[in-house]
């Protein structure tokens, strides 16, 4: 793992007392979905799910499997989507890029693919904007993550899936072009590094 995110596992990785006992309850309910999976040696699939598939749904997506890694918990696939695809968006990518991640378009489309790299050896994280039932997500045995109000409203059924949750998170795009941008979007990110690595610390 890149030394840097590694530090800034470690530096979150203290903080877990931040989170409220009330959010607690919601997000040991994923780590529950995890141990009883790896408990029965069966392969766990996380989708991150959001509106427009461009911020926080990428967020989770890749937190998770960095936490995943920091804990050392293995067979762990992570994936993201939304209710429409638009385009894994720049300052998403810029505050990853500034947390200490590798990010690299791969295609030169309007919705380009990204390889996210957090880690020196091992496959990068695919990113790209797409719907959840995208054919490059799992289609069932899977935990779908709601990581807005709106898909989460605007999802009232999603096949496959056996464990649906909302860990709703308020949407940086709010402050797009305005003195908070670059800060609001990294405080976003880290939000969602904390509350995966809180996950994942409970898998045992």
């Amino acid at each position: 793992m890149y030394a840097k995110i590694k530090e800034t596992c470690d530096s979150i990785a203290s903080q877990f007392n931040t989170i409220s006992p009330e959010r607690k309850e919601i997000l040991e309910k994923i780590s529950q979905y995890i141990f009883s999976k790896k408990a029965n040696n069966e392969l766990v699939k996380l989708i991150y799910i959001c509106t427009h598939n461009s911020r926080r749904s990428h967020f989770g997506q890749i937190w998770a499997k960095v936490a995943a890694d920091y804990y050392k918990i293995e067979n762990i696939e992570t994936y993201s989507g939304g209710t429409e695809a638009t385009a894994f968006n720049i300052n998403a990518i810029n505050a990853l890029r500034e947390i200490g991640f590798e990010v690299t378009a791969i295609t030169s489309k309007n919705n380009p693919v990204f390889e996210v790299n957090y880690n020196e050896i091992g496959e990068p994280i695919i990113c790209f904007s797409k719907t959840y039932d995208d054919i490059h997500n799992p289609t069932s045995n899977f935990a779908a993550i709601m990581t807005c109000s709106d898909a989460e409203e605007n999802c009232p059924f999603i096949p496959g899936v056996e464990l649906r949750i909302g860990t709703t998170y308020d949407d940086p795009k709010a402050f797009d072009n305005t003195s908070l941008q670059n800060e609001k979007y990294k405080e976003r990110a880290l939000q969602i590094a904390l509350e995966c690595l809180y996950v994942f610390s409970n898998v045992k």
